[in-house]
């Protein structure tokens, strides 16, 4: 039985289509709906051949999990939220994706730097922090200094629809911008071109 307020949460495509999706239990987060989430896959994919992805403000990890159902090898959960790191094991068990997955609580810049010392790279990230507290700059900028998106990767960032994202910050050129519903933004940037 859902609480009034909270909405079903399911996967969308791929190999768990219709698989439902616990959402994490508080006012903390904000999922991303099915709509905003079908169209942004239709942008950045639909579908992968693999590839490592990270998730940094995961919730209730159900952009992380989206992608393992459409084809990606590995995600990297990560959030600050006891409740949303319990959710994202939750929904990994009862997927049985724990394999393809790795789950930190920790904060998004310490992750960054600990991404970058162990030399990971990724094919997409995928940003959506709390919207107006943290600086989408200063997460490109980290990206950029730790060399964590792969040559042809690209950043995905979920923001609020009157916020205006740089065309080009650090390393990276904004190649797209779609508004939904009026109140949700995705801007995705790719490494600038070096020609």
């Amino acid at each position: 039985m859902l609480k009034r307020g909270v909405k079903l949460m399911r996967v969308i495509s791929g190999k768990y289509k219709g698989h439902p999706l616990k959402p994490v239990p508080n006012r903390l987060t904000r999922p991303t709906t099915d709509k905003v989430k079908e169209a942004l896959f239709q942008m950045i994919g639909p579908y992968f051949d693999g590839g490592n992805c990270l998730d940094l403000f995961a919730g209730s990890g159900g952009l992380g999990i989206e992608a393992l159902s459409r084809g990606m090898d590995k995600v990297v959960f990560v959030d600050l939220h006891p409740k949303a790191i319990q959710t994202i094991h939750n929904n990994l068990k009862f997927l049985d994706l724990k394999d393809a997955a790795e789950v930190y609580r920790t904060d998004a810049f310490r992750a960054l730097k600990a991404a970058g010392k162990r030399g990971l790279s990724f094919q997409i990230i995928f940003l959506d922090p709390p919207y107006t507290k943290i600086a989408y700059e200063e997460l490109l900028e980290e990206i950029n200094t730790y060399q964590l998106l792969d040559t042809n990767g690209m950043i995905v960032c979920e923001h609020d629809a009157s916020e205006q994202l740089p065309n080009f910050h650090s390393n990276f050129e904004k190649v797209k911008t779609e508004v939904y519903g009026g109140t949700t933004a995705i801007t995705i940037y790719h490494q600038q071109s070096t020609q």
